[in-house]
C-alpha cells in the first residue's frame, strides 16, 4: 500500500481482478491498496469492523449506504489499529454526530493511511461479489489512478487469499493478562490469532482472568498459567496454512481441558478432528446472519466475519481421534457449519462472534457455556 494526504475530491477507481471497474471519489488516504473484495452487510458497528483483525488483507465493501454518521470514538476498537486494507462506501457523512464522537471517519482512516473510495454504487458492487464471489481488488485515487490495463496487472500480481498465513501476522508478540472483574473464579489461557478485545472482556465479566498468548504459543506456556480452560480466538487467512494451531489444540484435546474457539478457532477445531475446510464463494460477514443452535432449536442473529467453513456431516455424530463430535450450529441461509462439539470431552467451537460489539447478543450465553464446561472439569 502506499499512501499520501487526505483528499476528498480526488479521483478514485475500484479494480476488480475480473476486470469490472467503478469510479468514485477518494475516502481515507489518496494512494493505492489492494486486498481480497468482501462486503460486509451491518448497519452499525463500522468501527468494530475497521478494527477487527480478522479483516487483514480485505478491501471491505458496506452494503449500508450511509457510513460515518458517528463519527469515531477511543472505546470501541476491537485493537490497537484499523486491519482492513482498504474501504469502500457509498455515501460517507458529511458531518459525524455523536456526544462520544471525538473526529470523523474520513479522518481516522487518513490518519491511519487507510485508501478508500465513496461515491460508488456499492449495491452493484455487491451483487457482483455474490455472482462472481469474493476476488482480489485494488483501490487507486490521486496521482495513482492510470490507464485500466496497468491498474488491473496491478490487482492480479497481488497473492489471493486462499493459502495465506495471517494470523502471526495480527497477533500479539508478548503475553498480557486481562483481570476478572469482582471476584475471580477461573484462569483462561486465550491464543491470540487476530483476537478481539471485547472477547477477553466478556470472559472477564463472568470471573475468568485471561492470559492472552501469542500465536507462537507452545503447550508447555498454555499450562505454565495452570488454566481452567483454554481458548482459541478468531483471526484472518486461510486454516488449511494454520499447522501450528491446529497441533497445540490437539496436545489441548489430549488432556480433555475444557476448551472453546470461535471463527478461525472452529475451523481449527475442525482440521485437529480430522474434517477439511474449504473458501466458501463470498462469505458471511455483517451482524445480521440467522445461525441455529441445534442443540436447543433456538434461531438466533449473529455476527460473522469469515471466508472459510468446516467441512464436516450435518445429519450424524462423527467419528474423531478424540471421541465423538457432531454439528452444533448450522447457518440456515446456506447450511454451513458454524459450530462444532466433542460429545466425549468438554470442547466446542462456533463459526461466529459471540462477543458481538456492537451487538447482536443473542449468543452470549455461549460464554456462560464455557463457564459451565469448566465447573463441570473442576468438579
Amino acid at each position: 500500500m502506499t499512501t499520501s494526504t487526505r483528499g476528498a475530491s480526488a479521483p478514485a477507481v475500484l479494480v476488480l481482478e475480473d476486470g469490472r471497474t467503478f469510479r468514485g471519489r477518494a475516502y481515507g488516504a489518496v494512494g493505492e491498496t489492494f486486498g481480497e473484495a468482501v462486503f460486509s452487510t451491518g448497519m452499525t458497528g463500522y468501527q468494530e469492523t475497521l478494527t477487527d483483525p480478522s479483516y487483514h488483507r480485505q478491501v471491505v465493501v458496506m452494503t449500508a449506504p450511509h457510513i460515518g454518521n458517528t463519527g469515531v470514538n477511543d472505546e470501541d476498537p476491537e485493537s490497537r489499529r484499523i486491519w482492513v486494507s482498504g474501504y469502500v462506501v457509498r455515501d460517507p457523512a458529511r458531518t459525524p454526530s455523536n456526544w462520544r464522537s471525538r473526529r470523523s471517519l474520513d479522518e481516522e482512516l487518513t490518519a491511519q493511511a487507510i485508501v478508500g473510495i465513496s461515491g460508488i454504487d456499492t449495491r452493484a458492487l455487491t451483487r457482483h461479489l455474490r455472482e462472481r464471489g469474493a476476488m482480489r481488488v485494488g483501490i487507486f485515487s490521486g496521482g495513482a489512478v492510470a490507464d485500466e490495463a496497468t491498474l488491473l496487472a496491478k490487482v492480479r500480481a497481488v497473492p489471493q487469499m486462499k493459502g495465506a498465513d495471517l494470523s502471526g501476522e495480527v497477533a500479539t508478540t508478548e503475553t498480557y493478562v486481562v483481570p476478572a472483574i469482582g471476584t475471580k473464579k477461573f484462569t483462561v489461557a486465550a491464543i491470540d490469532l487476530g483476537i478481539k478485545g471485547m472477547t477477553p472482556h466478556r470472559m472477564a465479566e463472568r470471573g475468568i482472568e485471561v492470559h492472552v498468548l501469542p500465536a507462537t504459543a507452545t503447550a508447555e506456556d498454555i499450562y505454565a498459567v495452570n488454566p481452567d480452560g483454554v481458548f482459541f480466538s478468531n483471526g484472518p487467512g486461510d486454516p488449511a496454512t494454520a499447522d501450528h494451531p491446529v497441533a497445540l489444540m490437539r496436545a489441548v484435546l489430549e488432556r480433555s481441558t475444557p476448551l472453546f474457539g470461535i471463527c478461525f478457532g472452529n475451523q481449527i477445531l475442525g482440521r485437529a478432528l480430522g474434517f477439511g475446510t474449504f473458501k466458501l464463494k463470498y462469505g458471511h460477514r455483517g451482524i445480521n446472519q440467522p445461525v441455529q443452535d441445534r442443540t436447543t432449536g433456538k434461531v438466533e442473529v449473529t455476527a460473522h466475519n469469515h471466508g472459510f467453513a468446516v467441512d464436516a456431516p450435518l445429519d450424524a455424530p462423527s467419528d474423531t481421534p478424540f471421541g465423538r463430535a457432531e454439528v452444533s450450529h448450522v447457518c440456515l441461509n446456506d447450511n454451513v457449519v458454524e459450530g462444532l462439539r466433542l460429545l466425549d470431552r468438554p470442547a466446542f467451537s462456533v463459526q461466529y462472534h459471540p462477543e458481538a460489539a456492537a451487538g447482536p447478543h443473542d449468543a452470549a450465553y455461549l460464554f456462560d457455556r464455557f463457564v459451565s464446561l469448566m465447573e463441570g472439569q473442576r468438579a
